[in-house]
Protein backbone atom coordinates (compact mmCIF):
# COMPACT_ATOMS: atom_id res chain seq x y z
CA UNK A 1 0.00 0.00 0.00
CA UNK A 2 1.19 3.12 -0.91
CA UNK A 3 1.71 5.91 1.53
CA UNK A 4 -0.19 9.54 0.82
CA UNK A 5 3.40 10.73 -0.02
CA UNK A 6 4.25 8.05 -2.57
CA UNK A 7 0.41 8.69 -3.93
CA UNK A 8 0.82 12.18 -4.55
CA UNK A 9 4.04 12.38 -6.08
CA UNK A 10 6.81 12.70 -3.90
CA UNK A 11 8.51 16.07 -2.72
CA UNK A 12 7.90 18.23 -5.98
CA UNK A 13 3.88 17.66 -5.78
CA UNK A 14 4.20 18.54 -2.00
CA UNK A 15 5.97 21.90 -2.39
CA UNK A 16 3.67 22.78 -5.46
CA UNK A 17 0.72 22.53 -2.94
CA UNK A 18 2.75 24.10 -0.30
CA UNK A 19 3.39 26.91 -2.49
CA UNK A 20 -0.24 27.34 -4.18
CA UNK A 21 -1.87 27.34 -0.08
CA UNK A 22 0.35 30.07 0.84
CA UNK A 23 0.43 31.98 -2.56
CA UNK A 24 -3.71 31.75 -2.00
CA UNK A 25 -3.10 32.97 1.19
CA UNK A 26 -1.60 35.90 0.26
CA UNK A 27 -4.20 36.79 -2.35
CA UNK A 28 -7.08 36.12 -1.69
CA UNK A 29 -8.63 38.13 1.17
CA UNK A 30 -11.21 35.32 2.07
CA UNK A 31 -7.49 34.27 3.77
CA UNK A 32 -7.02 37.54 5.53
CA UNK A 33 -8.06 36.00 8.84
CA UNK A 34 -5.25 33.28 8.59
CA UNK A 35 -2.66 35.48 6.54
CA UNK A 36 -2.67 38.06 9.46
CA UNK A 37 -1.50 35.13 12.02
CA UNK A 38 1.66 34.69 9.74
CA UNK A 39 4.97 37.03 9.36
CA UNK A 40 5.02 39.12 6.27
CA UNK A 41 7.92 36.81 4.49
CA UNK A 42 6.40 33.50 4.38
CA UNK A 43 9.82 31.99 2.77
CA UNK A 44 10.00 30.25 6.73
CA UNK A 45 6.50 29.40 7.03
CA UNK A 46 6.34 27.75 3.34
CA UNK A 47 9.59 25.39 4.65
CA UNK A 48 8.06 24.25 7.74
CA UNK A 49 4.92 23.27 6.00
CA UNK A 50 6.72 21.70 3.31
CA UNK A 51 8.81 20.22 5.76
CA UNK A 52 5.69 19.03 7.95
CA UNK A 53 4.01 17.35 4.98
CA UNK A 54 6.62 15.54 3.86
CA UNK A 55 6.72 13.80 6.75
CA UNK A 56 3.40 13.93 7.95
CA UNK A 57 2.06 12.07 4.43
CA UNK A 58 5.16 9.27 4.88
CA UNK A 59 7.68 10.26 3.36
CA UNK A 60 11.18 11.84 4.61
CA UNK A 61 10.67 13.37 8.21
CA UNK A 62 12.62 16.57 7.28
CA UNK A 63 10.93 18.45 10.18
CA UNK A 64 11.44 16.12 12.80
CA UNK A 65 15.14 15.83 11.39
CA UNK A 66 15.46 19.86 11.81
CA UNK A 67 13.47 20.46 14.93
CA UNK A 68 12.11 17.20 16.26
CA UNK A 69 8.87 16.38 17.80
CA UNK A 70 6.15 19.14 16.09
CA UNK A 71 4.33 19.66 18.93
CA UNK A 72 1.68 21.28 16.49
CA UNK A 73 -1.10 22.48 19.38
CA UNK A 74 2.01 23.84 21.47
CA UNK A 75 3.32 25.81 18.85
CA UNK A 76 0.56 26.97 17.53
CA UNK A 77 -0.60 28.44 21.08
CA UNK A 78 0.54 31.76 20.98
CA UNK A 79 -2.33 32.51 17.79
CA UNK A 80 -6.16 33.00 18.56
CA UNK A 81 -7.21 29.91 16.68
CA UNK A 82 -11.00 29.34 16.52
CA UNK A 83 -13.21 27.86 14.37
CA UNK A 84 -13.22 30.95 11.30
CA UNK A 85 -9.45 30.43 10.93
CA UNK A 86 -9.74 26.49 11.35
CA UNK A 87 -12.12 26.80 8.40
CA UNK A 88 -10.50 29.36 6.56
CA UNK A 89 -7.21 27.43 6.66
CA UNK A 90 -9.33 24.36 5.55
CA UNK A 91 -10.79 26.06 2.84
CA UNK A 92 -7.44 27.49 1.52
CA UNK A 93 -5.87 24.05 1.95
CA UNK A 94 -8.63 22.48 -0.25
CA UNK A 95 -8.24 25.01 -2.49
CA UNK A 96 -4.60 24.46 -3.55
CA UNK A 97 -5.45 20.64 -3.46
CA UNK A 98 -7.90 21.42 -6.47
CA UNK A 99 -5.32 24.03 -8.27
CA UNK A 100 -2.67 21.56 -8.38
CA UNK A 101 -4.60 18.69 -9.33
CA UNK A 102 -4.36 16.46 -6.20
CA UNK A 103 -6.61 13.46 -7.58
CA UNK A 104 -10.16 13.38 -5.81
CA UNK A 105 -10.26 10.36 -3.61
CA UNK A 106 -6.74 11.23 -2.26
CA UNK A 107 -7.85 14.55 -1.86
CA UNK A 108 -10.97 13.43 0.13
CA UNK A 109 -8.41 11.60 2.29
CA UNK A 110 -6.40 14.03 2.93
CA UNK A 111 -9.15 16.72 3.56
CA UNK A 112 -10.60 14.46 6.47
CA UNK A 113 -6.80 14.08 7.78
CA UNK A 114 -6.19 17.95 7.52
CA UNK A 115 -9.48 18.47 9.36
CA UNK A 116 -9.06 16.87 12.53
CA UNK A 117 -5.35 18.03 12.70
CA UNK A 118 -6.56 21.53 11.92
CA UNK A 119 -9.46 21.34 14.31
CA UNK A 120 -7.21 20.14 17.35
CA UNK A 121 -5.51 23.26 16.61
CA UNK A 122 -8.34 25.51 17.63
CA UNK A 123 -7.55 27.44 21.21
CA UNK A 124 -10.60 29.52 20.79
CA UNK A 125 -14.08 28.83 21.46
CA UNK A 126 -16.32 29.25 18.22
Amino acid sequence: MQTHYERLGGSELIRTLVDRFYDLMDEDPDYYGIRKLHPADLTESRNKLYWFLSGWTGGPPEYTDRFGHPFLRRRHMPFAIGEAERDQWMACMIRAMQDVGVEPALQKELTAAFFKTADFMRNQPG
